[in-house]
């Protein structure tokens, strides 16, 4: 909030009513706020020197800067726009979110069950259940071939097999069909018995294309004859067997929850792996969906159409009133600056020193910042969510970010108004007050767990699922430290080694007894030490830097004498004038 005007008070006798006033005498006259308006110098305030002018009125601007938006409100008459803007984004922004939410909870069911029903589809003998993170494996060289054959022929006939409305991929005039892919060492002798190796490891692709109205007129045994060379896999130089497809298909659920329907392009990927020669073949699958706008397309019976334009024209409101929010923020922490600024030449003009740190942070309004940010992305999220409403654009991974982290800092943006009171601030003051010590602990603590991290992996890994790699390791840890999963961890060890078992029970106890009863305790002794302390700053007043006694002296003025008019009711909230000395200036 920018500078106040100097206030104009009535003289005794006077009327705020339109009342004859009494002449008052210049002893009686002081300075005043004129509403919204310039500030009247009487005869007294002319008689004074310039410096205690500029002196009088910077206390006056600092202290109406400092008012909550009630006091503001008491003082001036001016209406807390930002407090009912905040109110009305937090309605607005959430029921966005949730509106959008309901929507993207029908594009993930639709990818993910699609993505189910082509494991059926196209991996022979899928259980349902992936093994690891491949889908499943083979252990000979007739079941590589009939799994390849297998999926070759559920594509040529998927239309006759498939419950979902699905589609070959057209590329122009011409159906795209299945491309089948080989990788393999381009020299490869091996003689086990002796001991024996001769390897180029230069990698060899070859690729062959396969339309569907050809594959329709062949068997798999014919296939095979066509193309004997390349499906002649030398399985000792084989590294893996790459099957890609296109499928096209449309997700109709979304008319029933009256929306445009998507068009999906899925490209499908079967991955046979056998980089490791272990005997084993791994086999992966991988479904990548791509929302892509419906070319031609026209729903009768429904209010669709109507339904998609109320939802923009909601979009659009919530875009003007984050931009509205976002100029009356911006605006305030620019004349917050410009006061800041006042302030600091005064006291290096007067006192001959600089203003501290602590006192300039002081101007700086954190929360204005945060809401900046949110609105900020939510005007972004809310033209990405229009165009992905009107079927123009597919983002709706980063759509979410945006939206569910804007819609976050608005809702983390109440504890500003409810730290005006002494009760609901000790959080705000507690997390102020114990965040450096905090970060400076977590810093120390956070060498020791990247230790055990990277002890854990290097040797509990090759016998421990949970010790495979770096991400897993400092996941498991971290777990361990929030008491989960604790005997899961200690029995899934495999006693392969004895040397190892022993040093993952070391290992284990050691971690869990440090950073359970050590470090954690003491993380929460500074979380707790910093609550303690301002428990007492509010029983005994906080301690006073140099804005505050500057603020002291002017404290005198009582803006809860002048006539009360009435107001909202966001402004029936007042706080007492004893509780001005409990809690931190901003």
């Amino acid at each position: 909030m920018g500078p106040a005007p100097r206030c104009e008070r009535a003289a005794p006798g006077s009327s705020g009513h339109g009342g004859a006033p009494r002449p008052a005498s210049a002893m009686d006259l002081s300075v005043g706020y004129v509403a919204r308006g310039r500030t009247l110098l009487t005869r007294r305030m002319m008689a004074q020197p310039d410096s205690d002018l500029e002196e009088d009125a910077l206390k006056e601007d600092l202290k109406f800067y400092f008012m909550n938006p009630c006091e503001k409100y008491r003082a001036r008459r001016q209406i807390p726009w930002k407090l009912g803007l905040q109110i009305l984004k937090i309605v607005m922004v959430t029921t966005q979110l949730i509106l959008f939410g309901l929507s993207n909870q029908l594009v993930v069911s639709f990818k993910e069950e699609n993505t189910v029903a082509f494991k059926h589809l196209f991996l022979k003998g899928y259980s349902g259940v992936d093994e690891d993170d491949y889908s499943c494996s083979v252990y000979t060289q007739q079941d590589v071939y009939d799994s390849i054959f297998f999926a070759i022929k559920q594509y040529c006939q998927l239309k006759n097999i498939s419950l979902g409305t699905l589609g070959y991929e057209q590329d122009e005039d011409d159906v795209s069909g299945l491309q089948i892919c080989k990788q393999q060492y381009k020299k490869d002798t091996m003689l086990p018995s002796n001991d024996t190796l001769n390897i180029d490891v230069t990698i060899e692709t070859d690729c062959i294309q396969l339309e569907p109205q050809i594959l329709a007129t062949k068997r798999s045994g014919d296939l095979k004859m066509i193309n004997s060379s390349f499906f002649n896999f030398e399985f000792h130089r084989l590294i893996q067997v790459e099957i890609s497809f296109q499928l096209k298909g449309i997700d109709l659920q979304t008319v029933h929850a009256r929306e445009l329907p998507d068009c999906y392009a899925f490209q499908n990927t079967i991955t046979f792996n056998n980089r490791a020669h272990s005997g084993k073949v791994k086999i992966y699958f991988d479904s990548d969906a791509d929302i892509q706008e419906c070319k031609d397309w026209h729903i009768s019976g429904s209010t669709v159409q109507k339904n998609t334009q109320y939802i923009l024209v909601f979009d659009g409101f919530v875009i003007v009133s984050c931009f509205a929010s976002l100029i009356l923020c911006t605006r305030s922490i620019i004349l917050a600056l410009k006061l800041q600024k006042r302030f600091v030449n005064f006291f290096l003009e007067k006192y001959k020193r600089h203003v501290c740190h602590a006192d300039r942070l002081e101007f700086i309004n954190g929360w204005y910042v945060l809401v900046i940010i949110s609105d900020v992305m939510t005007i972004i999220g809310s033209i990405m969510k229009m165009e992905i409403k009107a079927k123009n654009l597919t983002s709706y991974d980063v759509c979410s970010i945006l939206l569910g982290t804007s819609t976050l800092f608005v809702w983390v943006g109440v504890i500003r108004y409810l730290g005006y009171f002494q009760t609901y601030n000790v959080l705000i003051l507690t997390m102020q007050a114990s965040l450096p010590k905090v970060l400076r602990f977590c810093c120390c603590a956070g060498m020791i767990y990247l230790g055990y991290t990277f002890c854990g992996w290097i040797v509990l890994g090759p016998y421990h699922e949970k010790f495979e790699d770096l991400n897993t390791v400092a996941e498991c840890l971290f777990s361990l430290v929030n008491g989960d999963d604790m005997f899961a961890t200690f029995a899934q060890i495999q006693q392969k080694s004895t040397l190892v078992w022993l040093f993952s029970r070391l290992y284990l106890y050691s971690f869990i007894s440090l950073f359970i009863y050590m470090i954690l305790s003491l993380f929460i002794a500074l979380i707790t030490d910093s609550y303690d302390t301002i428990k007492k700053y509010q029983q005994n007043g906080f301690p006073l830097t140099d804005l505050h006694e500057f603020l002291k002296e002017c404290s005198s003025t009582d803006y809860s004498k002048e006539p009360q008019a009435s107001m909202p009711f966001i402004c029936c909230c007042r706080r007492r004038g004893s509780d001005d000395n409990l809690i931190l200036i901003n």
